[in-house]
C-alpha cells in the first residue's frame, strides 16, 4: 500500500505484472484495509527526509499516529506479525555515543525536527501498548541512515545531494563545520534486516544501521573522489536541532537477528553514483531543489567555500 507522495510508482513498475503481487493505492492514515489472509504487516509509510516532514508536518504526525495504529489493527485482526519502521530520530541530537537501544533520546518536541521525531516516538510507544495489552506480534526497528540506488535526487538526504552536486560540478553543501557525523547502511543490508525482524518474534527496538561513523565533511570528500569531481565545498548555517554524532551500538541486532552489515561506505556509494550518473536528466532537474541551504530553508548570505576559516552559525 502506497499515496506516493514520496515515492515513485517506477520503483515497483517491475512487479505489476507479477501475480505474486498486488498494490493497492491508498493512504494508511485513512485506512490499511486489505483483502485476503495477512501474515505480517511492515509498516514503513512516512515521509523521511527533512524537506518532506518539514513541508508536510501534519500528514507525518498522522501517519505517525492513525497510520500506525490502523496498520497495528490490521495486524491483530489477522493475529499476524507486526514491524514498525522507526528511526535513530527517536535519540535526537544524542548525548550517548554509539546510541544503544535503552538509551530514552535527547529530543526537543517543539522544534522543527519534531513532527518526524514526536511521530515515530508516539508510533513506538503505540506498538509496544498493542504488543503489552492486546498481544499483538510486535517488532520496532530503530533505522539509521540509510543510502542507494533509487534515492530520489531531489529529496535533501545528504547522499543524494553531495552525489547529485558533484555530477554536476555544483559546491556541495554542508551544514555547520561538517564535523557532525552520521553512519550509513546501503540499502540491500538494511532490507535483509528488515525481513529478519518480520521473520522472528523479537520485540526490540532493534537498531538497524552502519556502525562506521563518518564526519559529514569526510563524506563529501569522498564522494568527490568517486565521481571525480572538482567541485567545491560550500558552508551553511547549521539546521535548528541537527544531531551531531550519531552512530548506531548493533549488537542487540547482531545477537537477535543475526544481522550485520555487509556493504562498505565506498562500495555502495559506487553503486550509489553509477545510478545517478545514468540518469543525468533527473540530476539535472534536481538542481534547483538542492542548491544551497535548502534542508532548513535557510540560504546562507556569503557561503563559505572549503579553505574558508569555519565560523559559530
Amino acid at each position: 500500500m502506497d499515496d506516493f507522495s514520496t515515492g515513485d510508482p517506477a520503483n515497483i513498475a517491475a512487479f505489476l505484472g507479477n501475480p505474486a503481487f498486488e498494490l493497492v493505492r491508498g493512504d494508511v492514515s485513512r485506512s490499511a484495509d486489505v483483502r485476503g489472509t495477512v501474515d505480517a504487516v511492515a509498516h514503513l509509510a512516512s515521509p523521511a527526509s527533512p524537506p518532506d516532514y518539514l513541508g508536510r508536518p501534519l500528514q507525518t504526525l498522522a501517519v505517525g499516529s492513525r497510520g500506525t495504529e490502523n496498520a497495528l489493527r490490521l495486524a491483530t485482526r489477522h493475529d499476524a506479525r507486526f514491524v514498525l519502521a522507526s528511526t535513530s530520530e527517536v535519540y535526537g541530537d544524542p548525548e550517548v555515543h554509539p546510541q544503544e537501544e535503552t538509551y530514552w533520546g535527547h529530543v526537543n518536541p517543539i522544534g522543527p525536527r519534531s513532527v518526524y521525531d514526536e511521530a515515530k516516538r508516539f508510533a513506538e510507544a503505540l506498538t509496544q501498548a498493542y504488543r503489552t495489552h492486546r498481544g499483538t506480534n510486535t517488532g520496532i526497528v530503530r533505522i539509521f541512515n540509510t543510502y542507494g540506488p533509487r534515492m530520489r535526487p531531489h529529496d535533501g538526504r545528504v547522499v543524494s545531494s553531495f552525489v547529485v552536486q558533484a555530477l554536476a560540478g555544483e559546491p556541495l553543501t554542508v551544514y555547520g563545520d561538517g564535523k557532525q557525523t552520521r553512519s550509513f547502511c546501503y540499502v540491500d543490508d538494511l532490507v535483509r534486516g528488515i525481513v529478519a525482524m518480520l521473520d522472528r518474534d523479537e520485540p526490540g527496538p532493534v537498531n538497524l544501521g552502519n556502525p562506521v561513523e563518518l564526519t559529514v565533511l569526510e563524506l563529501a570528500h569522498l564522494v568527490l573522489g568517486l565521481t571525480g569531481s572538482r567541485a567545491e565545498v560550500e558552508f551553511h548555517p547549521l539546521p535548528v536541532d541537527d544531531p551531531t554524532r550519531r552512530r548506531p551500538a548493533i549488537a542487540r541486532a547482531s545477537e537477535r537477528l543475526g544481522w550485520v552489515p555487509e556493504v562498505d561506505i565506498e562500495d555502495g556509494l559506487r553503486r550509489t553514483v553509477r545510478w545517478f550518473d545514468d540518469r543525468p536528466g533527473d540530476v539535472a532537474a534536481a538542481l534547483a531543489a538542492i542548491r544551497g541551504g535548502q534542508q532548513d530553508g535557510v540560504v546562507a548570505a556569503r557561503p563559505r567555500r572549503s579553505g574558508a576559516t569555519p565560523v559559530a552559525s
